[in-house]
């Protein structure tokens, strides 16, 4: 059997050759058109930058009637912006395309100049003449089979049309382009191997990528929390840092440690995100991992189906319109949770340590008891005016189980000639929590501004 051959057409000539009836897009055993508004508008962008699209396949019988048999919905989708039934939607990303612009000179000379053009919005006849142009002239490429019959082209259907396209989890991975590298590091820890429940096949649909997204977004980002994937892909990829993927990392490795099958399938494709979450503030406390995984059997042996929050809801009831990803619900979740830690800890949440914040500043500075309280005022005001200007409003670093380590690195500013703007904001950034212990808290905060002004130290020279 012969091989196939290869005709290359300009696109306004394969069109018109549909149109003619010259090459058939209606074989019987053909889907029919199935493509989004939005994939047809990242077809005609790939048209007009002149990239690449793969070859339509065709089948031809001995009468030279031609007909698609791979390519039907990408032919489809061209033929709809070049006719006019298909308007660039205004979701469209990318839709500015830059071009040469044809400038007539009085003196009757061409020139060219660099111009742009948003076709958000756009049908074919509202582009520019240069734009039209090159959508006509892009040459598209086509593979011949010869001596067809509808029996041969029911075969290239099958054969060619025989994958599985990217599902919602797939897709929005490619808007995470950034920290591809490091998500798919992650995937290979023990943890995802050994230590959770999820099936072969969420591992190869794009589950375990999607939970480590959300198990991001919730620990470091909650404030922007989507449940969208796409969204939150895109987020990430221009807001995360690899340090925020490294912890993850950490964390999973030290959770490898001490998750056994008992308590593995706590961490399922619908929970395992506020879990992970739940795991890194508990490594601000300062316990021995196996303590976690001890709350974990107390959780699933007792506490989940026993224990009510404020409202009278069982953990696995709090749910808004049947949804278990609304922000207020993870919200609801992650509160109980750290309740139930807390108490099973037995650590008061709410406790500032000492009787005054008087007294804590003094203790932990070693700092004169009547000169701190004079300067109270001073320390209150100045980590008020630090807060608005470096911390979010909703961040928990505000909290007021929180202020007397604040307050306490106030002083310690104080004493010390040091500015906290700069540090506190590149601190904020990347620690959403704090450690209960506000001595525990201040030392840690106190570490990091340390190392902090060594680097500054070090970049300046």
């Amino acid at each position: 059997m012969a091989r196939p051959r290869k005709q290359t057409y300009t696109l306004d000539m394969y069109l018109k050759k549909i149109n003619d009836g010259d090459i058939d897009n209606n074989a019987d055993v053909q889907r029919r058109m199935v493509w989004s508004k939005e994939q047809i508008n990242e077809l005609v962008v790939t048209v007009l930058t002149d990239e690449y699209i793969p070859p339509i396949i065709l089948g031809e019988e001995n009468n030279s009637q031609l007909h698609i048999t791979d390519g039907g919905c990408r032919s489809a989708a061209l033929n709809s912006f070049w006719n006019g039934t298909h308007k660039i939607t205004s979701a469209i990303e990318n839709s500015i395309i830059f071009y040469k612009k044809k400038i007539k000179r009085e003196d009757g000379s061409i020139d060219w100049e660099d111009a742009a053009f948003d076709i958000k919005n756009k049908t074919f006849e509202k582009l520019p003449e240069e734009l039209k142009k090159k959508f006509n002239e892009y040459q598209i490429e086509t593979v011949i089979h010869e001596n067809c019959d509808s029996y041969k082209i029911s075969k290239y259907i099958k054969r060619y049309n025989n994958h599985t396209s990217m599902n919602a989890d797939q897709k929005a991975f490619t808007y995470i382009d950034k920290f591809a590298g490091c998500i798919r590091k992650i995937l290979d820890s023990r943890f995802f191997l050994d230590n959770s429940v999820y099936s072969e096949n969420d591992k190869t649909k794009g589950v375990v990528e999607r939970i480590i997204v959300e198990t991001l977004m919730c620990t470091n980002h909650f404030d922007c929390w989507t449940k969208q994937p796409k969204v939150a892909c895109k987020y990430l990829n221009c807001h995360a840092t690899e340090k925020e993927f490294e912890k993850l990392d950490e964390n999973l490795h030290r959770l490898e440690n001490i998750i056994d099958n008992d308590v593995r399938d706590i961490f399922n494709k619908k929970d395992s995100f506020i879990f992970l979450t739940l795991f890194e503030r508990f490594t601000n406390l300062g316990f021995e991992d196996g303590l976690f995984a001890e709350f974990l059997r107390e959780f699933k042996g007792n506490l989940r189906e026993k224990r009510r929050n404020s409202h009278g809801l069982l953990f696995d009831e709090i749910k808004q319109n049947n949804s278990t990803k609304d922000k207020s619900v993870i919200a609801e979740k992650l509160d109980m949770l750290e309740a139930l830690l807390a108490e099973f800890l037995h650590v008061d949440k709410n406790h500032t340590s000492l009787d005054s914040l008087e007294e804590f500043i003094v203790k932990t500075l070693g700092m004169n008891e009547k000169a701190v309280r004079e300067d109270m005022s001073l320390y209150n005001d100045s980590l008020d005016i630090l807060l608005d200007n470096t911390v979010k409003i909703d961040s928990k670093l505000r909290n007021k189980e929180n202020r007397p380590s604040l307050l306490a690195m106030i002083a310690y500013s104080y004493k010390e000639d040091q500015d906290l703007d700069k540090w506190m904001e590149d601190f904020a950034k990347n620690n959403p929590s704090y450690l209960i212990d506000q001595r525990k808290n201040f030392t840690h905060m106190k570490n990091a501004f340390e190392e902090y002004c060594k680097l500054e130290k070090s970049n300046q020279t």
